[in-house]
């Protein structure tokens, strides 16, 4: 259970994000970051009941810390304001993109559960529009589910302005083929997140994302 002192903890950061802040209120951070690391370890328990691939993680393994890489950002705030997580098949951090799989993003007012291939890369992104081209019907079939349409509306991302190299433009599948990124986002209230059932809900919606998710690993 994610409680309104993370929550609170994370909207006083936003306001006040400078390291005397934080060094200040350190305590209430190591509180937070120890309650998003046990509530990580029980939604991996639950994500690998239906999707074993990721069992081999933790929530300390999954999370992101939350200090800002500022060499190249004109924003120097040095610290993110939302606690994150991402969980996939890779067995290494460095490789997360390289797998579909189950990002929590927990933020007052900015809150979501997402997932898919973001701007894969080379071999993978080819290995997708294969895939797509090979058997749309799935895909298709997955996109227009009632689960998936529940919980994400319609897939996301960024798209090509023209037919990608080895596809002509009057490609049946064309507008998916056009895709750069493949991805499924499910927005979540303050009250969601601090709901009692939070954990359930999670679970429900990511064994929604699982077929979309399966499908694009496929061609990894």
């Amino acid at each position: 259970m994610i409680s309104k002192a993370t929550m609170d903890f994370l909207k006083d950061l936003k306001i006040n994000n400078n390291r005397d802040w934080f060094k200040m209120n350190r305590s209430r951070y190591d509180g937070a970051k120890l309650e998003f690391e046990t509530f990580m370890d029980a939604l991996i328990e639950d994500i690998s009941k239906f999707d074993p691939s990721i069992a081999h993680h933790t929530g300390k393994s999954s999370m992101f810390r939350i200090y800002r890489d500022v060499r190249f950002s004109k924003d120097k705030s040095p610290y993110k304001t939302h606690l994150g997580a991402h969980v996939t098949a890779a067995l290494k951090k460095s490789d997360i993109h390289s797998r579909a799989g189950y990002y929590i993003h927990l933020g007052p007012g900015e809150s979501m559960l997402a997932g898919g291939a973001y701007m894969p890369q080379g071999p993978w992104l080819k290995g997708i529009r294969s895939e797509i081209a090979a058997d749309p019907k799935t895909f298709k079939k997955i996109l227009n589910s009632a689960t998936f349409k529940k919980y994400f509306g319609a897939m996301e991302g960024d798209q090509l302005k023209t037919a990608p190299k080895g596809y002509p433009k009057d490609h049946p599948e064309i507008e998916l083929l056009r895709y750069k990124s493949f991805l499924a986002t499910h927005h979540l209230s303050d009250n969601d997140v601090l709901s009692k059932d939070f954990l359930k809900h999670c679970t429900r919606v990511f064994k929604a994302l699982y077929p979309f998710d399966d499908y694009l690993n496929r061609a990894v």
